[in-house]
């Protein structure tokens, strides 16, 4: 197929959107392939609908070929199953939430897990039936809070949803790992750096679950990976706890005046001043630091929740918010420590926390607080910290919680070695569900007894749009896009740089073999000069150019790979074949 660029509704800008943040934003826009209608939300110009829809058969190839089935699921849905699973409730001000004319609530749905379950409970009875694959490309919409990064992060989303329904557990198993294999052959074919890595399954519920992150230094993801194979999203690495310690033989707490030291690095030097340990110095690990936060649950009542950790680590704030969704965690402000008397600030001690005492202030501490361990921390009591507390003997929290943050160079839960942090962007999500929505709903099958049993699911999603931008994200260059082959809106771009009738000719003759030969061409046959021509070949992006212009008088065209920059004259009469095995080797 041939496109000429003078009909091609396309206008390239010269500055950068005011609210770009990253690469892939600021290009997609320059170049043409989106256009802001409101926050979060896009219009997408033809040429980038030529890259989603790309994307979008490749996804249709990949299913087509493990068994699964498409169809189109509604965008506007009834709340009803949605109340019936929780999510209604759960999903909180992310749902766009709405009232028909009757008063009747509504929803755009964010996903679809509910709807193919009783689509498939309306028709299906038997085992005989299953197992199913079933999936369809469609619109989803989130409130986000913060939409940002153009199509990255946005409230209108197109996404690729699959759902699989098993009589039993191995069954889902296969099912799980045939979707596995089709999203790496997937991924494969997008072209770029992608990281499979372990995750949490959040509101969708369900056991194993995965992530397909696309690796990028702008990446809203953090992950971590080992020299031996681990990888997993910060979120879902779990720590392994050191062993319990005797408590024979260790010295009494004591409380210590403590003047003047807001901050673990005064207490530490404090420590050392006046109670030094004779084997070494006290560290930061040392100390218990207690931080209070205040959790809003999503039956709208709110409690206040003590960490404590190591004073040398930090609350990571995204994995203490996967930790306990769908609840969300807030600030313990000024307010709430009024309220709450028994926690004198800076100096919170699990005295005042946990079961030992009547506050009513859940305590939960990090998997290194075990028993046996000796800790300087907060006596509740303003300038005065308790030396030689010990967890298992002078307090009990109410349980564990790993929400600390992860370093460079912390081993491996697996033991496979020190972790690397990097960063990434979540572009596909599988999840074995289980039995939770099947039972929320009421999916039975009758089994080859006779007998009733629930059926067991899986959920596998992949955003096809964020694919575009992630794509663009890790292939573009300071000049503009730099599509991979595959998902590229034009296989060829052909311009015509010269005034002269010959070189339009010419130009037009090339692209309309290519064309003939089954290729996408896009032909510059626009009335604007070599500089502008150029300039915006380069921000459009397209893997290979063919250039015709000054040469053509000595019989040569020029062949550009926009991804190697690598500049060809050829002989004219060769630039067809020449084009055809470049972009078909």
């Amino acid at each position: 197929m041939l496109t000429r660029m003078s009909q091609l509704f396309v206008r390239t800008l010269r500055e950068d959107p005011a609210d770009a943040e990253v690469p892939s934003h600021r290009w997609l826009v320059r170049a043409g392939y989106i256009r802001r209608v409101a926050p979060g939300v896009y219009s997408w110009l033809p040429l980038g609908l030529r890259v989603m829809r790309r994307i979008e058969a490749i996804c249709r190839e990949e299913m087509t070929g493990i068994g699964a089935q498409e169809v189109c699921l509604p965008a506007l849905l009834a709340s009803d199953p949605y109340k019936e699973t929780g999510r209604w409730a759960e999903y909180g001000d992310n749902l766009f939430r709405l009232k028909d004319r009757k008063g009747v609530d509504m929803l755009l749905g964010p996903t679809h897990e509910e709807m193919f379950t009783l689509m498939v409970k309306d028709l299906y009875s038997s085992y005989k039936d299953l197992p199913l694959c079933l999936y369809q490309i469609q619109n989803k919409y989130r409130d986000e809070a913060r939409p940002r990064a153009g199509i990255l992060r946005g409230r209108e989303f197109v996404m690729m949803d699959a759902y699989s329904f098993d009589v039993a557990q191995e069954g889902l198993d296969d099912a799980y790992q045939a979707q596995r294999d089709a999203y790496i052959r997937i991924f494969n074919r997008l072209g770029f750096d992608y990281a499979i890595v372990k995750a949490m399954s959040g509101p969708m519920g369900g056991s194993r679950s995965e992530e397909f992150l696309a690796v990028a230094a702008n990446g809203e993801d953090t992950f971590v990976r080992s020299s031996g194979g681990y990888a997993a999203n910060v979120e879902a690495v779990q720590m392994a706890a050191p062993d319990p310690l005797p408590l024979d033989g260790l010295p009494e707490a004591e409380i210590v005046d403590t003047p003047d030291v807001p901050t673990i690095e005064s207490l530490v030097r404090m420590a050392n001043e006046v109670r030094p340990r004779e084997d070494r110095p006290w560290t930061g690990a040392d100390t218990l630091k207690n931080v209070v936060f205040m959790v809003a649950h999503p039956d709208g009542t709110r409690e206040p929740l003590a960490i404590g950790l190591p004073g040398d680590r930090e609350v990571d704030e995204k994995r203490l918010e996967a930790a306990l969704e769908p609840a969300v965690v807030e600030p313990f402000t000024e307010e709430d420590f009024a309220a709450n008397p028994q926690l004198v600030k800076g100096y919170i001690g699990p005295g005042a926390l946990g079961e030992n005492n009547s506050s009513k202030v859940r305590y939960l501490v990090d998997p290194r607080v075990v028993t046996g361990t000796s800790w300087i921390t907060g006596a509740d009591q303003k300038d005065r910290h308790v030396f030689n507390l010990v967890a298992g003997r002078d307090f009990t929290p109410d349980g564990v919680i790993d929400v600390a943050e992860i370093r460079e160079g912390d081993p491996a839960p697996d033991g496979s070695g020190e972790l690397h942090l990097s960063r990434g962007i979540e572009i596909g999500h599988i999840f074995q569900l289980g039995k939770k929505y099947a039972d929320a709903l009421g999916l039975k099958v009758l089994d080859h007894n006779g007998k009733l049993v629930t059926v067991t699911m899986g959920s596998y999603g992949l955003g096809v749009s964020r694919a575009v931008a992630a794509i663009a994200e890790g292939t573009c260059d300071e000049k503009g896009l730099c599509w991979p082959r595959e998902v590229a809106p034009f296989d060829v771009q052909v311009l015509a740089t010269g005034k002269a009738a010959e070189v339009l000719d010419e130009a037009t003759r090339i692209a309309s073999e290519l064309a003939e030969a089954g290729l996408e061409v896009l032909l510059d046959d626009r009335k604007a000069s070599p500089g502008v021509k150029f300039a915006d070949s380069e921000i459009l992006g397209m893997p290979t150019s063919v250039v015709v212009g000054r040469g053509l008088k000595d019989g040569l065209v020029e062949v550009r790979d926009r991804a190697t920059g690598e500049n060809r004259q050829v002989d004219v009469a060769e630039a067809v074949p020449v084009v055809l095995k470049e972009v078909r080797r």
